[in-house]
Order: structure tokens, then C-alpha cells, then sequence
């Protein structure tokens, strides 16, 4: 009897137990962000070459544990991407941001529009000092209107795309060694991008080619231009050699298209030619002629970078899928690492949410390096300071040119590499830290 008595003790002891047993071994919910993007309209398409991006950084976290947590903060953390459309327009952004913070939502990702994003900053300033128990961080892929990390610099927004003057900077590289070219068009799209990029050409050209002739300068209404054989037609009138503009999506393909057809065989000095049909709707004509600079391309000539690359060929094999960031890989390295330095020094969680002050502070000085590439964040005003490359449009198989874009037949060569210092810009930033 005693003995029966005893084991239905422990018995009942061990029924009691179990809830709290199952409580504490049940795994944490994934760490959702909020992806705020144009995701139908004009640069819908932008919108989803963003999120194939974001998905494949968030597989590769995911596919190591997750964010790997000590057992005091609950163990390993999964990201999860959530989607908000946007539609591009400055009123979505507020909404989708809403909706993202009462779906519970601390971290917001973002970069298709420097509007969309100073509307963002503003919010989530505002939210956070208004409603410090559900604070929200910002990180920014691609919007480069460098007044975001200037003047409207924030604790909460961190920019790891280089910003316009650093890829004006980059472009200008080439330029000042082209003897021959004496003049320039300017054009872009009429909003706050488009005048910066504009505006850092005019500068940087007086400082460092004052003997080139800007023939033509104007602003284009974005995404509602249709047709760009007028603007064609002046390029083509005004005799210049080249253009510079910082147009991307559909914006920019139009234009180099409309530019063929009006038999334009001058150069395009880009920030975004080398990729969403720009180099299939030039085709021929721009081989030699269009540039492109970014933070990484295909054909950087490292096995690192090869395999990188094939690797995300390997998850999107479609070819109309082909365009990858190395900027967003790094990004979602950097927030994992961030989270795992604030959790080894006990700070990740404040209650049942993210303590996202904490996570910002590791943010601030984050190094990060992925197949070769790689870069830190710049603490003074959010910037994050990488090496840039400049691309020259060629066919495939060309010498430099293993890979091609979208399988059009025509790549990037890589004729310029801009090391982090070099392409480093000063900055008016003065932070305002919680």
C-alpha cells in the first residue's frame, strides 16, 4: 500500500509538471519583419526582386538554427517575412506600418523609394517617443537620398545601400578619365532621389570636369511615364555623349529602350543599368556604353563571389529572377549578429518584445562578411561603409563576363573597385541616441 501510495504521488507530481514542461520546452515564436514595399503598380516588379532577396537571407539564418540564442533568452529565434504593399505611395507606407506594428512587428525593412522612406523615418520617430513599449527599427536596403542619414539621420534607421553621392562618387571615377567626353545629359526621376543624384552630378562635375557641357537637365514624373521617345529625341538633339541618371524599375529600362530606338549611341552612366531589362532592351547598342555601380556584382572575379552567386542561381533558377543584392544578405547578417550580442549581454528582450535599443546599439558597430564581401556600420549616422564596384555592359562569355543578366546574352564586367575608404562620404549627422 505504501508503495502504491508513493507512486501515485510522483505519478500526480508528474501530471502537474507536465504543462509547465511543455511551456518551457515549446520553441519561441520567429521574430517577425516587416517587409513595406511597392508590391503591385509600376515598380511592382522592383518590389518582388527585393523579397526573393529577403526570403534567401532569412533561408540561410534559418537553415543554421536561427538566431542562435542562449538558453537565459529562450533559446534559437527564427526570422519570418511578412509582406505589407505599399503601392509605392507615401499614405500606404503609414498604413502598412500600422497594420506591421499591431500585427506586432519590431523590425521594418524597406528601400524602393527615398520618399517612402523619410515618410517612414518620420513615423517611426514619432511612434517610438510616443509609444516607447513597442518600438520599431528601420533598415534600409536601397533608398540613397543622402539627406536620410544627414539631416534626417535617426537612432532608429540604418541605411546598408551606399547612398547617392558615394555612387555619384563612384561613377565619377570613369568619368574624369574620359579625355574624349565634353558633354553630358542629365536625367531623372522628380522626387527626392532623382534631385540628389542630379544635384551631386552638377557638384561633382564642376569640381572635377569642369570642361564637360551639361546639354540637358530634367526631372521626369516617376512611374507614369509611358513613352520615352521625347525624351529621346532631346538627348539625342542636344549632341551629348553620355547620360547620367539615377532612374531604376521600369523608369529606367523605358528610357534606355526609347534611347535605342531613337539611335542615342552615346554612354549611360547608371546606378541600376545592370539588371530588370535594361541591358535585354539595349541590347548590342549598349555593349561598352552602359555602366552600372553598385555594392557587388556577378562578375566580381573571386571564387567567393562565383559560388555566391550560384548559389542564388540554384534557388531561383528562373532567369527572370535573376537579381540578386548582396547589400540585403548582409543586412539580415548584421540584424542576426546584433540580436546575438544583445542576448549574450542579457539585453535582447525587455518583457515578451524585442528591446530594440539594444539591438540598434550592436547594430551601430556591426562588421559583416559574407563570400568575400562584406562591411561595418558607421555609428555617427547609420551609414553602412562597404566597397563599391562599376560595371561595363559586354555579351556573355566576353573576358570578365561569366555570368549575364536575366538571360539576356549581356553582363557586367567589373572595371572599377572603389575600397570602402575611398568611397567613404563625410556626413551632418548629428544623432539623437534614446
Amino acid at each position: 500500500m505504501f508503495i502504491l501510495r508513493a507512486w501515485l504521488l510522483k505519478l500526480g507530481c508528474l501530471l502537474a509538471c507536465l504543462p509547465a514542461m511543455a511551456l518551457a520546452q515549446a520553441p519561441l515564436p520567429p521574430v517577425k519583419i516587416a517587409m513595406i514595399e511597392g508590391l503591385s503598380g509600376a515598380f511592382a516588379n522592383t518590389g518582388e526582386a527585393v523579397h526573393r532577396n529577403l526570403v534567401w537571407a532569412l533561408e540561410r539564418v534559418n537553415s543554421r538554427g536561427g538566431v542562435k540564442l542562449p538558453a537565459s533568452s529562450g533559446g534559437n529565434r527564427l526570422l519570418v517575412l511578412q509582406r505589407y504593399d505599399s503601392k509605392g505611395q507615401n499614405e500606404e507606407v503609414l498604413s502598412a506600418l500600422r497594420a506591421a506594428i499591431d500585427d506586432g512587428v519590431q523590425i521594418v525593412v524597406q528601400g524602393n523609394s527615398s520618399a517612402n522612406a523619410a515618410v517612414l523615418i518620420d513615423a517611426i520617430n514619432k511612434h517610438n517617443a510616443r509609444d516607447p513599449a513597442r518600438r520599431v527599427l528601420y533598415l534600409n536596403y536601397s533608398a540613397v537620398d543622402p539627406v536620410l542619414t544627414n539631416d534626417k539621420c535617426s537612432f532608429w534607421h540604418f541605411r546598408f545601400d551606399a547612398h547617392a553621392d558615394m555612387r555619384v562618387a563612384a561613377l565619377m571615377e570613369l568619368i574624369k578619365a574620359d579625355s574624349a567626353l565634353k558633354r553630358v545629359y542629365l536625367i531623372g526621376q522628380d522626387y527626392s532621389f532623382g534631385h540628389a543624384v542630379l544635384s551631386e552630378t552638377r557638384r561633382q562635375l564642376a569640381l572635377q570636369r569642369p570642361d564637360v557641357q551639361i546639354v540637358g537637365d530634367e526631372l521626369h514624373p516617376i512611374g507614369r511615364v509611358k513613352d520615352f521617345l521625347p525624351y529621346a529625341a532631346k538627348i539625342k538633339a542636344s549632341g551629348a555623349q553620355a547620360v547620367v541618371t539615377g532612374n531604376w524599375g521600369n523608369d529606367l529600362t523605358l528610357l534606355v529602350k526609347a534611347a535605342k530606338d531613337a539611335g542615342f549611341d552615346g554612354s549611360f552612366y547608371t546606378f541600376y543599368g545592370n539588371a530588370l531589362g535594361a541591358p535585354a532592351a539595349m541590347g548590342d547598342a549598349g555593349i561598352g556604353k552602359v555602366f552600372a555601380v553598385a555594392d557587388w556584382m556577378p562578375n566580381v572575379p573571386t571564387a567567393a563571389s562565383e559560388a555566391f552567386y550560384r548559389a542564388f542561381r540554384t534557388r531561383y533558377p528562373n532567369p527572370a529572377d535573376d537579381y540578386v543584392h548582396m547589400r540585403m544578405q548582409l543586412m539580415i547578417e548584421a540584424l542576426a549578429q546584433a540580436m546575438e550580442k544583445a542576448a549574450s549581454a542579457g539585453k535582447l528582450m525587455a518583457g515578451d518584445r524585442l528591446d530594440v535599443v539594444a539591438i540598434a546599439r550592436e547594430l551601430e558597430t556591426a562588421t559583416v562578411n559574407l563570400q568575400g564581401q562584406g562591411g561595418q556600420m558607421r555609428a555617427s549616422d547609420h551609414q553602412f561603409q562597404q566597397t563599391l564596384v562599376v560595371g561595363v555592359m559586354d555579351k556573355a562569355g566576353s573576358p570578365g563576363v561569366k555570368f549575364d543578366v536575366e538571360g539576356s546574352g549581356y553582363g557586367f564586367r567589373v572595371v572599377k573597385i572603389i575600397a570602402a575608404a575611398a568611397a567613404e562620404q563625410p556626413t551632418s549627422c548629428k544623432m539623437q541616441r534614446p
